[in-house]
């Protein structure tokens, strides 16, 4: 509950920002959210800048989620091996060191996060480096020193704000035709009509946004096959394969939000549709047909 609190704490404080922002931009500039025009560019804002924000704050906000701690001087010797293993993979893969970090979680997990590839942030859970072999969280860590490389954070929020932004956009435009729509029909006029835009607003956006969750959760998918497929390039692809087989008799991970994208093991759904991680076996196969 503390982290969903404080997901959705920072998502409104952000919105309540750029709106004040907005508000005097657009003002300065002559900017009206009534033409196509600007209300592409007033969605685009919000769409990109609550994205940008979040990629920009994920290493401080994932570190306070989850409480991880980061090693800065190895307290024994899994710490110390921790941190040679990921300083090693990070040279291999041509990024610079990431800052290594532990969290307590029950659930077999680790993540990636950061703005920049040479300024990110590993972290593994207890549950991972209790439950599982060296070998095993050698790979797992080479998985998520993969998303670095691939700059997969900057990579999913250049996309999470596109479509955030046709979101927006569309949800409006199909409600201002509605509320006008029922303006010209009723003799409340304008007051109808606002409330109509509204309410068309919030339910098309809902709709929309589960829709467009499709399409960033089938990104999700394709980036962890090549996140699995950098593992064994890094350290084998039996360790890698050996890893997922052992995540495969885990719980499900506690990671909540933007976080979950970003673990090794993601969370069960009815539909492979809002899946972020593809499923294990079909992991497990991708790498056995290499």
């Amino acid at each position: 509950m503390k982290r969903i609190l404080l997901f959705l704490a920072t998502n409104l404080a952000v919105v309540l920002v750029l709106g004040i922002v907005m508000n005097i931009v657009f003002s300065v500039l002559g900017i009206s959210t009534r033409s196509v025009g600007g209300l592409l560019v007033f969605c685009a804002i919000f769409g990109f800048g609550g994205s940008i924000i979040s990629l920009l704050i994920s290493k401080w906000m994932a570190k306070r989620s989850t409480n991880a701690q980061v090693i800065t001087t190895p307290r024994n010797q899994t710490e110390a091996w921790l941190v040679d293993t990921v300083a090693r993979q990070a040279k291999a893969a041509g990024i610079g060191m990431p800052e290594v970090a532990i969290y307590h979680a029950p659930d077999m997990n680790a993540f990636a996060t950061g703005a920049k590839k040479d300024d990110a942030l590993v972290a593994v859970s207890t549950g991972l480096l209790d439950n599982m072999t060296r070998d095993e969280v050698e790979a797992v860590l080479a998985h998520e020193v993969s998303h670095i490389a691939n700059g997969d954070m900057v990579t999913l929020t250049l996309i999470q704000g596109v479509v955030n932004t046709f979101v927006m956009f569309l949800a409006r435009i199909i409600a201002n035709v509605i509320s006008s729509s029922m303006s010209n029909n009723n003799e409340n006029g304008q007051g109808m009509g606002t409330l109509a835009y509204m309410a068309t607003v919030f339910v098309l956006e809902m709709v929309f946004g589960i829709l467009a969750s499709i399409i960033v959760m089938w990104f999700s998918r394709q980036r962890e096959y090549r996140a699995d497929e950098g593992s064994a390039k890094l350290v084998g692809k039996e360790k890698m394969i050996n890893a997922l087989q052992r995540l495969g008799g885990s719980r499900e991970p506690e990671m909540e939000g933007s976080l979950m994208a970003f673990g090794i093991n993601g969370k069960r759904s009815m539909s492979e549709l809002f899946l972020s991680h593809p499923p294990l076996e079909k992991r497990i196969a991708a790498l056995r047909a290499r």
